[in-house]
């Protein structure tokens, strides 16, 4: 039986507000789930998967109301919503990224609430299905987790950069490191991304969340 085959979307990540500009350009099925892309967006940015996330399929800021909200379906947190949350596990990419030039928009850790935009540049010819994303491009380096934001982020570059800043040795110690120069805020490596298998987080989710499958 032939392997059934969809198109491909090249899609641009973007950390909103970052300048010079977080990005990473990936390719991934028409057919992958939001929880697909969630999980490739952690892998290819090098965030730790280690907070909430969410999607929408317009901006939520100011007072739009009229965006739609997908999630990993937990009824204790989604109960604060006024609008649907639709799975993230059963919502396809075809759906919200419909031609090129859509957005959506991805939250990670509302603490810190790193927003991403996510823009669809192309749709590929049909190919078959691909096991894992593949990564194209992508300039500068992840935040540290839990940093305070952008604007925490950008304010622990200042406090690195001055020996002489009180809370110099405080944040080296913080981010593991023996010289400033470790961590360069503008390198990106691209080979030592490596995109996990999906599926396999989507049962670690599921078990650590008691969720039951989704589709």
């Amino acid at each position: 039986m032939a392997k059934k085959s969809s198109r491909i979307l090249q899609i641009k990540i973007t950390l909103a507000g970052s300048k010079p500009a977080i990005w990473r350009k990936i390719l991934v099925s028409e057919n992958y789930s939001f929880f697909d892309l969630h999980v490739a967006i952690q892998d290819a940015l090098g965030w730790e998967d280690s907070h909430l996330h969410q999607f929408f399929n317009q901006t939520p800021y100011g007072r739009n109301r009229d965006y739609q909200r997908a999630a990993f379906p937990m009824p204790e947190f989604d109960d604060g919503f006024e609008e649907k949350t639709l799975d993230e596990r059963k919502l396809r990419l075809s759906e919200w990224l419909k031609s090129p030039k859509n957005k959506v928009y991805y939250e990670y850790d509302f603490g810190d609430g790193w927003m991403h935009e996510i823009k669809l540049e192309k749709i590929l010819s049909t190919a078959a299905n691909t096991k894992r994303p593949i990564l194209l491009d992508g300039e500068n380096a992840c935040p540290p987790e839990d940093c305070g934001g952008l604007g925490g982020y950008y304010g622990l570059l200042e406090v690195l950069a001055d020996p002489k800043n009180p809370k110099h040795d405080d944040m080296m110690e913080w981010m593991g490191l023996d010289d400033p120069s470790d961590f360069n805020p503008a390198s990106f490596d691209k080979t030592s991304v490596k995109f996990r298998d999906s599926k396999k987080v989507l049962k670690a989710y599921e078990k650590g969340f008691k969720v039951g499958r989704g589709a």
